[in-house]
């Protein structure tokens, strides 16, 4: 660990930002602002589309450039957490997802809207990955509740936020919307990751719970992909996330009815 994670940890110990539930909520609260990204992107196909008319297929392939740069470069992030601490981690991709937004908001072209979609995977992924690892390190004892609770945040954001997202685009247009929503979940997610403390190392320390038939290894990585255990939970959320990816994509609302078709896939990649 560096000096700058070092810092980061002893501000813990005497912060009243420095207990488990306040950090978890900011961990909470960062994962519903940038939920959107991902699932309140079918409301944006539709309008993009009608002005543009780029087809809604080619429109998509910013949601695969999205997803794919959220998800796969998420180790990478990690190693970046481990190297400099939870806190810019978090302040970087804050301001990613709000810049990505923003450029959504003027975007003339395809690939302007692919250039957005990459900073936006990019900065969700950094924020996702990293309020899912301090929530693991914050509750040494309670590692699936915190983690249950940070991701169930990512889902919550949407439940929160599309009717008023969906009310924009219809009142304001999808560019007001967009600039509007990107700037305020943006400096939300800035704002919070200042916040951001890594638990002292009393606490990362301290003997965690096991459930009867767990143990205590803590496998390094290139152990972890030889056990076949590995491979079969990553086929599990394979599978899951790609089912409800394809889902996403293709849930457009019909330009000629008032019904959500789902016999037809827009999906690209």
């Amino acid at each position: 660990m560096n000096a700058t994670s070092e810092a980061t940890r002893s501000q813990a110990g005497s912060s009243p930002l420095g207990n488990p539930w306040v950090q978890l909520i900011i961990g909470v609260t960062c994962m519903v602002m940038i939920a959107n990204l991902q699932y309140g992107w079918t409301l944006f196909v539709g309008p993009i589309d009608a002005k543009y008319h780029w087809g809604r297929a080619s429109i998509q392939v910013a949601f695969t450039i999205f997803v794919v740069l959220e998800t796969w470069l998420v180790p990478i992030e990690g190693y970046l957490v481990d190297r400099f601490g939870p806190r810019w981690i978090v302040v970087i991709g804050g301001a990613l997802c709000g810049i990505a937004w923003s450029i959504n908001s003027v975007a003339d072209s395809l690939p302007m809207l692919y250039f957005a979609a990459a900073l936006g995977g990019i900065g969700a992924g950094g924020v996702y990955g990293t309020c899912i690892g301090n929530a693991l390190r914050w509750f040494p004892g309670r590692r699936g509740l915190a983690a249950g609770l940070t991701a169930a945040g990512f889902g919550a954001g949407s439940a929160l936020t599309i009717v008023p997202i969906a009310n924009m685009i219809k009142v304001s247009g999808y560019q007001h919307t967009f600039l509007t929503f990107g700037l305020m979940q943006g400096i939300v997610v800035v704002v919070l990751g200042f916040l951001i403390l890594v638990p002292p190392a009393s606490l990362m320390m301290a003997p965690s719970k096991l459930a009867p038939g767990a143990s205590r290894l803590q496998a390094r990585p290139v152990e972890m992909v030889k056990t076949p255990v590995f491979w079969v939970m990553y086929a599990m959320f394979v599978m899951m996330a790609t089912g409800a990816s394809w889902r996403l994509r293709s849930s457009h609302r019909s330009p000629r009815t008032s019904r959500w078709p789902t016999s037809r896939s827009v999906c690209s990649g």
